[in-house]
């Protein structure tokens, strides 16, 4: 496989990963390293891409295993805890701070998540992947996906509700 195969598979995906790897590791520093580093180790086994089925789905499992291992690890503590997501322009103020906040809301209740419901928030609410290839990124049944990504949902909602009826009587 040459270079511009290799990128013809490759780059389709790459801001996918670059999503989950922001998403675990929440520094838009480390999660662009985490991609580097994927793509990275696709290079160095670039012969064996075409025995994969499912490039991407492959690719994915590579960068939650990637970002778990970052976060165990002894350099873990020096993770920043930033989130700049969300820009937009030609709005008021007060609504841009009401968006930020609500945004970041979101952020921080994805983020309270338990692990595995986590995951499954970002590939299927934010990555948008089809419940098939969510069970093989995570090895489970697609029963045991929608059981989680349904709980991760209604814990969201709850505490969001919860927190914007805060004092109303």
């Amino acid at each position: 496989m040459n270079q511009s195969d290799f990128l013809k598979v490759v780059l389709p995906f790459k801001d996918k990963v670059f999503r989950l790897a922001k998403r675990l590791l929440v520094s838009t520093e480390e999660a662009e390293d985490a991609t580097q580093e994927l793509i990275f180790k696709l290079w160095k086994s670039k012969e064996k891409i075409a025995d994969y089925k499912n490039v991407e789905a492959f690719a994915m499992t590579m960068t939650k295993n990637y970002c778990y291992d970052r976060l165990k690890s002894k350099q873990a503590s020096n993770l920043t805890l930033i989130h700049s997501n969300y820009k937009e322009k030609d709005t008021s103020l007060d609504k841009q701070v009401e968006h930020r906040d609500s945004v970041n809301q979101v952020h921080q209740l994805i983020e309270a998540l338990p692990e595995q419901q986590k995951i499954i928030i970002q590939l299927r609410d934010i990555e948008q992947y089809d419940f098939d290839e969510i069970c093989k990124m995570v090895d489970m049944k697609p029963t045991a996906v929608r059981v989680a990504l349904s709980r991760a949902r209604k814990t969201i909602r709850e505490q969001l509700i919860k927190k914007h009826n805060y004092g109303v009587s």
